[in-house]
Parts: structure tokens; C-alpha cells; sequence
């Protein structure tokens, strides 16, 4: 029985990246230190006054609604939300918005719950039905993004916390370097700088391993939906997935290289590709050209609808 580098104790897991076991007690203090550590990178606390969770109800958002709960809980002076997204994906959300709404009552704070339907009167089921050459994730990634940034402004939020975490960011880093997609590298989160009309993202899990965000969960009983999105094995972002797994079991580490490069690159791509100007588009949401994306791809899927009813 393999026994905790730090104690003695019984390990529960075995940290391949830095040859360390690790009982639960030391588990759980790893990764709230790096995430506290990511916080204090990321943002100044001090008069940020209130900041949204993204809680889908997953593993990952919940684990970040429950440290960030523990580690503001001693100030007054910063309140603490979270935003559910019911897309409208029948037998998927409902189970995981049940987690969610478990979560935010347990702590006890506002669960701010928008829906495609009641936003842009269509749902992600009725959109997945015909999206053409593009995915689901395509249409779902740009509607909820849209009605993140809309909530959070109407509720005050400064900052959204989201719970992207270390597998996460290092798939979109690949994705956009292999893609060419150099401008939207450098407009990865975290946000340091605010845009109008924009609410700048904090990813207080950007160091952690997606293993230990769900051995954490598992181990402090947060409550979470381990449901699987019906849409999620078209995303393309399963190609980066597989091929950032293999490297990482071959070469244990890849995955904290990959961001560390990325971050020692980031200041450089900032400097050359400046914040775009943004205007405002009709639905009142800022974006650099005349209409935002999510109008743009809502007034496809109605011109679509108008055609197959005539």
C-alpha cells in the first residue's frame, strides 16, 4: 500500500508529473494552494466587490464554486454568485442543473438559472437538428458565452469564474496554434484587462490536472453531474484531447509545459495584437464588427427555417 510522501499516511492518489503520493488531507491542501496561488495571479481581490461562478453543474465548475465559497467566505466585502445555462439539451441538463441547484443551496448563494429558450427562443436540441456543416459545439459555445456576459452584467458581476481547467486550456492552446489562430491565443483567458461591455474571466483551475479536479470532488463530497454532453463527441476538441493524453502519459508533465510556454510567450502576444475596438451590436452586446456571432448564427438557423417552409 503505497503511503503519502508528506505524512505517511495512506495515499489515495499518485501525482506522475512530480513522483509524489498523496493522502487525501494533502490532496486536497495541493490543490487549493495552487488555485489560491492562480487567484492571486489573476486577480486583485481587494474591491472586486462580486464575482459570478460559470457552474454548469460538471465536476469542474463546482469544485471552483466550492473553493472559491471557502476561500471568501471570511470577507464581507465580496459577494459570490453563480450562472447556470440550461441550454435545453433534453436528458443532459436537467440532470446536471439538479447538482448545480444542490451546490448553490448547500452554500448558500444566488443561482442565477438563463435559458437558450428564453433568450433567443430556440433550443440547443432544436438548433442540433440541422447545423450543417458546422457542430453543435460550434452554436452552443457562442449562445452561451452571449448569455454569460448578459447575466453577469445585469446582476453586477465584475469578474466570471469559470472552471476551465489545466487539460482544458492546454487543448485550446494547441488548437489555436496548429490552427494558426495566433490573435485569439493571445485573447485566451484569464482576462487582465477589462473591454467595455466585456466581463473579464478568472480560471482558478488553469493549473489543475482534470483528474485531481474530480478526485477532489470525489474526496470532499461536492456534489456533481458526471453526464456527458449528446453533442460532445462531434467537437473537434476530442482530436487535441487524445493527442494531449498520449504525450502526457508517454512524457508526464506535457500538459503543465504546453501552458508554461504559452504563458511565457503571452506578454509578447498581447503587445502585437492590441484589443480589437468593439461596437455595439443591435442586441446590445459588444462586438468588433456590426453584429455580434451569436445574432449572426441565430439569423442563419431562421433564414435556414424560412427556406425549409417555403
Amino acid at each position: 500500500m503505497a503511503k503519502c510522501s508528506k505524512c505517511g499516511e495512506k495515499a489515495v492518489t499518485f501525482i506522475r508529473y512530480n513522483g509524489n503520493h498523496l493522502c487525501q488531507d494533502h490532496l486536497e491542501e495541493y490543490v487549493e494552494r495552487r488555485v489560491k496561488t492562480e487567484i492571486r495571479h489573476q486577480i486583485n481581490l481587494d474591491g472586486i466587490g462580486h464575482i459570478a461562478v460559470a457552474l454548469s453543474g460538471g465536476k469542474d465548475s463546482s469544485v471552483t464554486l466550492r473553493i472559491l465559497a471557502d476561500i471568501l467566505a471570511p470577507r464581507s466585502d465580496i459577494d459570490l454568485s453563480a450562472i447556470t445555462i440550461d441550454e435545453g439539451i433534453k436528458g443532459y441538463r436537467q440532470k446536471t442543473l439538479k447538482k448545480a441547484k444542490t451546490l448553490t443551496k448547500s452554500i448558500g448563494i444566488t443561482h442565477h438559472i438563463v435559458s437558450f429558450k428564453d433568450e433567443f427562443e430556440i433550443t440547443m436540441d432544436a438548433i442540433a437538428a440541422d447545423v450543417g456543416d458546422k457542430t453543435a459545439c460550434t452554436f452552443c459555445g457562442v449562445l452561451r458565452r452571449k448569455c454569460l456576459n448578459k447575466t453577469a452584467k445585469g446582476i453586477g458581476a465584475n469578474v466570471i469564474a469559470t472552471g476551465l481547467n489545466l487539460d482544458d486550456t492546454a487543448q485550446s492552446i494547441m488548437m489555436n496554434f496548429t490552427r494558426a489562430d495566433v490573435e485569439r491565443m493571445a485573447r485566451l483567458g484569464p482576462h487582465s484587462k477589462v473591454q467595455p461591455g466585456l466581463i473579464p474571466r478568472i480560471q482558478p483551475l488553469r493549473s489543475i490536472p482534470e483528474k485531481e479536479a474530480y478526485l477532489y470532488a470525489m474526496l470532499r463530497n461536492v456534489p456533481f453531474s458526471d453526464e456527458t454532453c449528446p453533442y460532445a463527441n462531434d467537437a473537434i476538441r476530442n482530436q487535441y484531447r487524445d493527442m494531449i493524453d498520449r504525450m502526457e502519459a508517454r512524457t508526464p508533465g506535457t500538459r503543465h509545459s504546453i501552458l508554461a510556454s504559452y504563458d511565457a510567450i503571452l506578454p509578447l502576444l498581447r503587445d502585437h495584437f492590441l484589443a480589437s475596438s468593439l461596437n455595439s451590436c443591435s442586441c446590445g452586446e459588444p462586438t468588433p464588427k456590426k453584429k455580434c456571432m451569436a445574432c449572426e448564427l441565430l439569423e442563419n438557423i431562421r433564414e435556414q427555417d424560412d427556406q425549409k417552409k417555403s
